[in-house]
């Protein structure tokens, strides 16, 4: 019997091996290199606060107990699922990207409320601007940092070179661009039988000097919407 067609997933831990788990419930075989790596930062959280917005998964370990009884909003379902296995007790999520968010905000936070935006270094900024200009107080705090690999993870590269890949997940934009600056140039001419799956066109404008079979961006911003594509 073949093998089922691979599936490239670059997010980084946790992300990734839930990201695994559905692929293969979807008969196809994950490949798991991650292309960013998360380091926690120190977090440095305002005294009081009136409700929590986080933009990934990636911010929920730096956030303590004590803020568990506040509503948190989430950017999607994985991380509004996260954030309720964490210990949070009112969590809705945006189901979407960092425009809903503050859509979101706008209708589940009073007018004028104290916000802590927990989030990656060197992102949030323009979803912090959004929600001041909505009228909110908001606490922009960086609570963890995501890296680039400086080289292809070997799990790719083998998947490659075996032409086991029939698509490759892309979550974010920041690992559509590790994965471009990683990948040998010798390896381009492996991408023309894989599909790129691209969570947004920020990613998918990344990887668009690769020779892949095709591109191809989700109708929203969503885990969900990505595996539709596969």
């Amino acid at each position: 019997m073949a093998d089922p067609p691979g599936v490239l997933i670059t997010r980084p831990e946790p992300g990734a091996t839930e990201t695994a788990r559905r692929v293969q419930a979807l008969g196809l075989h994950p490949v798991i290199a991650p292309l960013l790596v998360v380091h926690p930062l120190p977090p440095r959280l305002p005294a009081q606060v009136q409700a929590v917005l986080v933009t990934s998964g990636n911010a929920l370990p730096a956030l303590p107990a004590s803020l568990h009884g506040l509503p948190l909003l989430a950017v999607g379902d994985a991380t509004a699922q996260r954030a309720l296995a964490a210990g949070f007790t009112q969590v809705c999520s945006a189901d979407g990207d960092a425009v809903a968010l503050g859509a979101l905000a706008s209708t589940a936070c009073p007018p004028g409320a104290v916000l802590l935006l927990a989030t990656g270094a060197g992102q949030g900024w323009a979803l912090a601007a959004d929600l001041r200009a909505r009228g909110f107080r908001v606490h922009r705090r960086a609570v963890y940092a995501a890296r680039p690999v400086r080289r292809l993870p070997p799990a790719a590269r083998d998947a490659l070179a075996g032409r086991a890949l029939r698509a490759a997940l892309f979550l974010s934009a920041d690992t559509a661009r590790a994965f471009a600056h990683a990948l040998p140039a010798g390896l381009h001419p492996l991408l023309r039988d894989i599909e790129a799956l691209a969570i947004g066109q920020p990613a998918a404008e990344a990887l668009a000097r690769l020779p892949w079979r095709r591109v191809r961006v989700s109708a929203k911003p969503t885990l969900e919407s990505v595996l539709a594509l596969l």
